[in-house]
């Protein structure tokens, strides 16, 4: 439906978010249960779609409005999002309760990473990304410090949102302490670790736990963990960005689980 509106965030309602650039936008676009307000398109947007045979069947039963680059990008203000001519405006996802997604889930095994004080919201995009490409069944994150209405988080994710849960909880130590007494295996990626991960078996439940690039993993989280790993590196470098170091965690695990079934 193709009809013409004054664009501002000024319109939007309280509920509902901007999500920019051509991935997060067409996975939200084929997610029938993210619900979709509006969608801003250029022409060259639209015309490089079709070239790339991507269905404008997605955009049928969406209010679309097309827009120049010059509106998109004073619509996005200034926080270097590249919108590629696509912008939605979205409602959040229905959120499942982690306790639900546990029970309703318990006949299978189930991995999880874990974040306490990561913000930087071009590093949890690229998490999440990570995630859903190797096979991680949730994020667990603490409420109050996730930026969910994101426009960085929501393209660095490259649509990855709309494939994986997030579990906002208040607490995260209160969170592993419930997943441990529900049989998950805590694992704590720190500097302070002497044991190479990947000597670890990922079999049955896992958490993955991972702290911020500047502080870490709190004392008192660390103590709630069953093991303490690191990623064995050259030691001309102390550490990976948290997101590089999340992708090579995961990617081991999908690759020895995969490899034992």
């Amino acid at each position: 439906m193709l009809i013409i509106c004054t664009i501002s965030s000024k319109n939007m309602k309280k509920t509902t978010f901007l999500i920019v650039g051509k991935h997060p936008v067409l996975e939200a676009l084929k997610n029938p249960n993210r619900k979709i307000e509006r969608v801003f398109l250029t022409e060259d947007a639209k015309k490089k779609i079709n070239r790339e045979n991507q269905s404008l069947n997605l955009f049928k039963k969406i209010n679309v409005f097309y827009k120049s680059k010059k509106e998109l990008d004073n619509l996005c203000g200034r926080d270097e999002t590249a919108h590629q001519g696509l912008v939605a405006e979205v409602e959040h996802l229905e959120e499942v309760t982690l306790k639900e997604f546990v029970i309703e889930n318990k006949e299978n095994n189930i991995n999880f990473i874990a974040l306490e004080e990561v913000t930087d919201p071009r590093n949890i995009g690229s998490i999440i990304r990570s995630a859903v490409a190797f096979g991680i069944n949730g994020i667990i994150v603490k409420e109050r410090s996730f930026p969910s209405k994101s426009k960085l988080l929501y393209k660095s994710a490259s649509g990855g949102t709309e494939h994986i849960k997030i579990f906002k909880v208040s607490n995260v130590n209160t969170t592993l302490k419930y997943l441990k007494s529900k049989d998950f295996w805590i694992s704590a990626f720190d500097v302070s670790a002497t044991k190479d991960f990947t000597t670890n078996n990922w079999k049955g439940n896992n958490v993955l736990l991972f702290g911020s690039e500047g502080f870490g993993i709190k004392a008192k989280t660390l103590e709630n963990s069953d093991f303490k790993f690191k990623v064995k590196m050259n030691n001309s470098i102390e550490s990976l960005n948290i997101s590089n170091t999340v992708s090579v965690v995961c990617h081991h695990i999908f690759q020895s689980i995969n490899n034992e079934s």
